[in-house]
């Protein structure tokens, strides 16, 4: 039996964050060799891989990186906070972020072809996932293009990254408003940016639903136009960020805070882990 220290251990779980145990038999047999114990370990995660694939991704992180054309934002999932908050996995959040920003991946099929160290980005997840016992996955990636940026990344747990983020292209000079309104999305979750954009079939369902809602509360026949369109109108100020009521002033739309500010939205996405 090879002569393993805990000091040999120790580096092997800090380089992997792999647990003491593991850690621990792995070095065992291969004989204090830590290259084929980090084989090791990965052979066996791998196998691991596949019992995890049916379990449920509710914790992660959300990242987002700039460039003078565009920026790309992803949500990668994990199952537990405790893996969510390591540096192995905040790590490998930005590995995956950066290959896509340098590989302009705008699906997340695209981006899981993409390749990183001549490993696709698909291969380099599940390697980690098997070191880290945990089942991972790229879940959402999304590329923005513009001019000008603002990213707003919010944590709701101090020990955590970042939980919910936003990426918003906007053409102007106003930064600070900018950023108010990329704060504002991140609460406020706009589906679009106008009402134009919210598709017909979209907006005929909700007319039927609250119709039928507004029959059932027993409202007058003559009445139901004008309650259902009045409904509608609500849903529509609720989905399209440019209906939808300032979060610092609910006084004013966006709409009046982005010509007040003389500046346009020319793009948005938000993510939020799990969501």
């Amino acid at each position: 039996m090879a002569d393993v220290s805990l000091a040999d251990i120790k580096a092997l779980r800090e380089r992997l964050g792999t647990g003491m145990v593991d850690t621990k038999n792995a070095l065992v047999e291969a004989e204090g060799d830590f290259e084929k114990a980090v084989e090791i370990l990965r052979l066996k995660g791998a196998k691991g891989n596949a019992k995890r694939a049916d379990r449920s991704t509710s914790e992660g992180l959300i990242a987002a990186v700039e460039s003078a054309t565009a920026t790309t934002m992803i949500e990668l999932a994990c199952e537990t906070d405790f893996v969510a908050k390591s540096d192995k996995f905040v790590a490998l959040g930005n590995v995956v972020l950066q290959a896509l920003a340098d590989s302009g991946a705008e699906t997340l099929e695209a981006a899981l072809a993409v390749h990183s160290d001549g490993k696709s980005l698909a291969a380099v997840i599940d390697d980690e996932a098997a070191i880290l016992g945990e089942k991972v996955e790229l879940r959402r990636v999304v590329r923005i293009p513009g001019d000008k940026f603002s990213v707003y990344l919010h944590r709701t747990n101090k020990d955590l990254p970042p939980q919910v983020g936003v990426v918003l292209s906007y053409t102007g000079d106003d930064a600070e408003t900018a950023r108010s309104i990329a704060q504002h999305i991140s609460f406020a979750d706009p589906q679009y940016l106008t009402r134009d954009d919210i598709p017909a079939a979209d907006v005929e369902n909700e007319r039927r639903i609250v119709e039928e809602i507004s029959r059932g509360e027993g409202k007058p026949e003559a009445a139901l136009p004008k309650i259902v369109e009045g409904r509608v109108n609500a849903y529509l100020k609720q989905v399209a960020l440019l209906e939808q009521d300032y979060a610092r002033d609910n006084k004013l739309t966006i709409s009046r805070v982005l010509t007040d500010a003389k500046i346009g939205v020319t793009g948005f996405a938000r993510f939020k882990v799990g969501a």
